[in-house]
């Protein structure tokens, strides 16, 4: 069988076309060679992409055993979250940590959550401008971190949430800067670790370790904490995990609970932050959508409808470009052959917007999750990947996304601050509103401060 077509640029020139436009970039491979097309990047195996939900299901089913996703994300996340994170593992102690995690996460865990996410969402919004543009994607990472400190740390004492206010923004950013995750693995991880090159405190990879271990100092306390003094009733994900054990009744180590804890915060604050903003750039941009919303949610029926909109924001404007797999046996895909050692990737974007699953993919229509058609559409919905490597946090994610916005809708109309669409941009590893989503709040009224400028 012949190999997948690749796309005809230079791997240094592919990147600088991925980083100037994600989404663009993709969407270009498909209009040329289809479903199924091979993209290159320097230092990297091919990587062939999949652009349907049915050769995702197939990119999904390598996680029986033909392929390791870990080991992709090890060489360039490794520092940030730890070699024990569920990101970076594979095969047996992939699933051992998987089986531990999930009760803390699941739906009926995280459900209990929902008034204290209202409440730190409505604190947060009370302190909004009105009358004035400012980026909505900076205020939601407020509300992000307050839950992932609260819900999932669980750090009650108020001198250490200042500390870890003031801190855990400044280490997602360092850790997710150009300076760091464009350097060479071997390079970073020598600047991470070399005695000699940590005293130069110039380096980004300096400032992260040095803003890392402030952290790991209150983390590790926290560890201890919990161990020394367990409370049965704590339900914040530290405590679950710190009681957690696996069949042999073994726990996890303090190594193993601190990569979790950075994992979810890695994996939960700025990705949450970033699809509540784009929820909104598309909300205001529909003011149809918008109005039903509001109507159905002041009527008391809005949970449905809700969730409709939340599902349609992550198909029309997903936070993650795809989760490559790399092939340890040879995989037959789409007519192609793929050889072991290449990497296979379903592209979420171009998943989410294949015309077959989703008609006229560029309209915003929460309607097509519901009534004639929703069967196929949420098949085809994969906004959190697929497989056994479905994203842990999934269902935590969902929920905050239709608390807070129903906090704001609540509280405060909206408006764009700009009349364009904002476009999709790479910020650290996210795919994120090109101006982080600038709105003007508007004390709340009756009518709806919207605009509707189309695409």
């Amino acid at each position: 069988m012949p190999a997948p077509p690749a796309v005809r640029l230079p791997p240094p020139l592919q990147v600088a076309w991925l980083v100037k436009d994600p989404v663009g970039f993709y969407e270009a491979g498909r209009r040329r060679h289809g479903p199924v097309f091979q993209v290159r990047y320097p230092g990297l195996p091919p990587e062939v992409v999949v652009a349907t939900a049915g050769l995702a299901e197939q990119v999904f089913a390598t996680d029986a055993g033909a392929s390791r996703a870990g080991e992709i994300r090890r060489a360039f996340v490794g520092p940030l979250v730890g070699e024990r994170s569920l990101l970076c593992l594979d095969r047996e102690p992939w699933w051992r940590h998987r089986r531990l995690i999930n009760p803390a996460l699941h739906g009926r865990a995280v459900a209990g959550w929902r008034d204290r996410i209202a409440a730190i969402a409505a604190a947060e919004i009370a302190g909004w401008p009105l009358g004035a543009p400012f980026a909505l994607r900076d205020r939601m990472e407020r509300i992000t971190l307050e839950v992932i400190m609260r819900m999932v740390f669980g750090v009650r004492d108020a001198g250490r949430l200042r500390a870890l206010r003031a801190l855990l923004p400044r280490l997602v950013a360092l850790g997710g800067s150009a300076a760091l995750l464009r350097l060479p693995p071997r390079l970073r991880d020598r600047a991470l670790t070399s005695p000699a090159l940590l005293r130069a405190g110039a380096l980004p990879t300096t400032r992260y370790v040095r803003v890392r271990d402030e952290v790991d100092a209150i983390l590790y306390d926290e560890i201890a904490r919990r161990r020394g003094a367990p409370d049965p009733d704590a339900a914040d994900v530290l405590s679950h995990l710190v009681a957690a054990r696996d069949e042999d009744g073994a726990p996890l180590t303090d190594q193993e609970l601190r990569d979790e804890l950075m994992t979810l915060l890695q994996a939960g604050h700025e990705t949450t932050a970033t699809a509540l903003a784009w929820t909104f750039e598309r909300l205001l941009r529909n003011p149809d959508a918008l109005r039903r919303l509001r109507t159905e949610l002041a009527a008391g029926e809005g949970g449905e409808y809700l969730q409709a909109v939340v599902k349609e924001a992550l198909r029309a404007r997903p936070v993650v470009l795809g989760a490559p797999r790399l092939l340890d046996e040879p995989v037959r895909i789409g007519g192609y052959d793929v050889p072991a050692g290449h990497y296979l990737s379903a592209s979420i974007p171009l998943v989410l917007s294949d015309p077959a699953a989703y008609p006229e993919p560029w309209e915003f229509r929460p309607e097509r999750f519901l009534g004639p058609g929703a069967d196929l559409a949420n098949r085809s919905w994969i906004p959190f990947g697929g497989g056994h490597r479905y994203c842990a946090g999934a269902q935590l994610a969902q929920l905050e996304l239709r608390v807070v916005i129903t906090e704001v809708l609540r509280a405060v109309d909206l408006a764009p601050a700009r009349p364009a669409p904002e476009r999709p941009r790479l910020k650290n590893v996210t795919l994120a509103p090109s101006a982080s989503t600038q709105v003007v709040a508007y004390a709340r009224t009756s009518g709806d401060h919207v605009i509707a400028t189309g695409r």
